[in-house]
């Protein structure tokens, strides 16, 4: 029984739940590059809950892989997996914001700049991964 969708769903109902958390409780919209540069770049009296909320996600992921029956195989060299991160740290500066902030809370504000930037991701996702797998760059 492949029960992937049930792990999805309940990501995905913690992903909501930790970006209605963050706005009530601190007023902030839950953009992970957002987060991850201030924490880096100048560090401030926000410092904590910034360095947490990266905390978090380092540790769900890691928990995630320890104990889930299904096995997360990356196929890809440590090289490739830098250059990839390098590339999305400034795709991410250069569209102001990533599929967290834009895809999650943007499109929930209805906010159109969101919502065009959401469909740029996911067209590029889309487009990458049909030239990977059926054309075969």
């Amino acid at each position: 029984m492949n029960i992937s969708y049930v792990h999805g769903l309940i990501g995905g109902m913690f992903i909501g739940a930790a970006a209605v958390i963050l706005y009530w409780f601190n007023g902030r919209i839950m953009g992970v590059s957002g987060i991850a540069s201030r924490l880096l770049a100048r560090p401030g009296q926000d410092y904590w809950w910034r360095a947490a909320f990266i905390l978090g996600l380092v540790l769900g992921g890691f928990i995630y892989q320890l104990k889930s029956p299904i096995a997360v195989v990356v196929d890809a060299s440590e090289w490739v997996l830098m250059i990839a991160g390098v590339l999305v740290g400034f795709g991410t500066v250069m569209g102001n914001g990533c599929t967290s902030g834009h895809g999650i809370c943007g499109m929930a504000r209805l906010s159109k700049r969101s919502i065009v930037a959401t469909l740029v991701f996911m067209m590029t996702g889309i487009v990458t991964v049909w030239l990977k797998k059926v054309v075969g760059v």
